[in-house]
């Protein structure tokens, strides 16, 4: 009996330990869900409105104006997989890379942000034509390397599909694995959505009767502004991926903090009641010998 009360009381101690490594990473996932959500929800105005105008010039642009709007027969398709570089975010990855093996190999090419994703892919064969460090604080130069390694790549011709599978921020407790095609721009969709996700709504730019007048030239605008376009939306859906997997983890924390102590209140439970037998036995000897002694 001694040696199950020990054994019990190892187990608390152990759960209970367990359960503060668990609640401060908890509370350090708040901390970064909270930086981050503000970093992917500030840049959506502006995202949107880029967004927006842009796709509107695409439409209304002479064919061939731009490399980045033409549109080709895709016989490679170039797929930039944003995952975390760290677990304990419970199904994140797990569904976002589950996206990501719906790709045919045999006409896909990948270019990681992330270890998962890059570990991912190793395992599974797949070509991989870049590995992005994915840093705490990314910074727009930190995106721009991805999204200018992924321009040249469709600019010579190598590829002529570029798109980001990313996970989607729509709030702490829902986050959404998505396809997001960023080369050829002209077919983006123009997203206006800020409070939900990057696509709460759709505009339809043919009918909007905009002009626009170029100065100096279409062309030197386009070259200016196009790349830019770019650059901004890969930073976008990385900002988004960082806030869901903050949140993620912090939700996945929560719920392994408080299964801890649910754990905690049934070792308790049994430990008394084993306790509680013992304490009856012990009586029960005491009395039935003194009634033996008469």
């Amino acid at each position: 009996m001694a040696a199950n009360t020990r054994d019990i009381r190892r187990r608390i101690k152990s759960v209970k330990n367990t359960s503060q490594i668990t609640k401060a990473m908890q509370m350090v996932a708040a901390a970064k869900m909270r930086k981050a959500q503000s970093a992917a929800l500030a840049g959506r105005p502006y995202a949107a409105l880029l967004n927006r105008v842009l796709q509107s010039v695409a439409v209304r642009s002479q064919d061939g104006g731009h490399p980045l709007l033409e549109a080709r027969d895709v016989a490679k398709h170039l797929v930039v997989v944003v995952s975390t570089d760290k677990g304990l975010c419970g199904a994140l990855n797990t569904n976002l890379l589950r996206e990501a093996a719906k790709f045919d190999p045999a006409k896909t090419v990948f270019v990681a942000v992330g270890r998962r994703a890059m570990q991912w892919l190793v395992r599974n064969q797949r070509t991989v034509l870049a590995d992005f460090q994915l840093k705490d604080s990314m910074s727009f130069l930190d995106a721009r390397m991805v999204s200018r390694f992924a321009m040249e790549k469709f600019l010579t011709g190598e590829v002529d599909k570029v798109s980001v599978l990313f996970t989607d921020f729509i709030n702490t407790l829902r986050q959404v694995p998505k396809e997001k095609v960023v080369l050829p721009i002209s077919s983006l969709a123009v997203t206006v959505g800020v409070e939900g996700s990057i696509d709460d709504a759709v505009v339809d730019v043919k009918d909007g009767g905009l002009e626009y007048i170029f100065e100096p030239s279409q062309g030197e605008v386009l070259d200016a502004v196009l790349p830019h376009y770019v650059h901004f939306e890969v930073y976008q859906m990385i900002l988004d991926s960082r806030a869901s997997e903050h949140s993620a983890r912090m939700v996945a924390m929560k719920s392994a903090t408080d299964n801890a102590k649910q754990l905690i209140k049934d070792l308790t439970l049994e430990y008394n009641k084993i306790r509680q037998a013992s304490i009856t036995t012990e009586l029960l000897e005491i009395t039935t010998a003194q009634m033996a002694l008469g």
